[in-house]
């Protein structure tokens, strides 16, 4: 069946939102609706719609004057085996000490290697992504010095390999956590694929805004592989959570958004132990005191 895809960026979120809902009432009628903001500091917002019929061209060209978007750019899909096309694309990733592969690719683990299985779902964290492998080698990296995390926190976990990570080298509680029920959903079937759901507990929480999370703190790892916005605001709540002498892993930052991070964290008590940087994007290593 063929799709077509109709994208446009505006300005603001609420701007944006108020376009996405007005696009659910287009005649033929979306499948579904995305409003996602664009990771690049440019303060813009995408609005797409997927269709299984072309999109009234004039309807898209009326809405987006109305909200003061850019003209859709619409595009015919052509019929692909999407699930066939992601075992394709996703080829297992190597960071350090940890194999992240899929179902497809379990015969290609390597002995000596912590095995990570992660399907692709809709949730963030496969291990391509250069957040999420600054984290896993940030990791790698904290093992290696014979550092031993008895309580972990993995905030915005997305499909939870970092907080399955933690588990496969320490015998000890991890807590994920994810806003988003999909990611939640999508992180319990992960843990229980990789057999640690005796120490990984999944729960949908903002942030640390959740009792189990506020009951198991101090933490001495906190992971929040998110965005440079975010992680500003979370800054308060870490030096709060994270134990003194704890650690925080983060990522989901541009290469030019990292002194602001640090900056914002530096204020909490943080130093850095560890700045890398993996393509576009910087993953910082944290210690809260001496």
């Amino acid at each position: 069946m063929p799709t077509w895809t109709a994208l446009t960026t505006l300005t603001g979120q609420a701007n944006a939102e108020a376009l996405g809902e007005a696009m659910e009432a287009l005649t033929p009628e979306p499948t579904g609706v995305g409003v996602f903001e664009l990771e690049d500091d440019s303060g813009l917002w995408e609005v797409g719609g997927y269709f299984t019929e072309a999109p009234d061209n004039a309807g898209l060209a009326l809405l987006a004057a109305v909200h003061g978007a850019k003209d859709f750019v619409v595009s015919e899909l052509p019929e692909t085996d999407w699930v066939a096309h992601v075992k394709r694309e996703l080829a297992p990733v190597e960071a350090g000490r940890f194999f992240v592969y899929g179902a497809h690719d379990s015969d290609k683990l390597p002995s000596d290697k912590i095995g990570l299985r992660i399907e692709a779902a809709m949730a963030f964290g496969t291990g391509h992504h250069g957040t999420t492998l600054g984290c896993l080698s940030a990791l790698d990296h904290l093992a290696t010095r014979g550092i031993v995390a008895r309580n972990v926190a993995d905030i915005g976990c997305g499909t939870a390999v970092l907080a399955m990570a933690a588990a496969k080298i320490w015998p000890n509680p991890v807590i994920a956590s994810d806003i988003d029920e999909v990611a939640v959903d999508v992180a319990r079937a992960n843990v229980r694929a990789n057999g640690v759901e005796e120490r990984v507990h999944v729960i949908e929480a903002a942030g640390f805004d959740h009792p189990d999370l506020n009951a198991a703190a101090p933490f001495d790892l906190v992971f929040a592989n998110i965005l440079m916005g975010p992680l500003i605001s979370l800054a308060p709540d870490m030096g709060r959570m994270v134990a003194q002498g704890g650690r925080a892993i983060l990522s989901g930052i541009l290469n030019p958004q990292a002194d602001d991070v640090v900056a914002a964290y530096r204020a909490r008590g943080f130093d850095v132990s560890n700045r890398a940087e993996f393509g576009d994007w910087t993953t910082l290593t944290l210690k809260l005191g001496k």
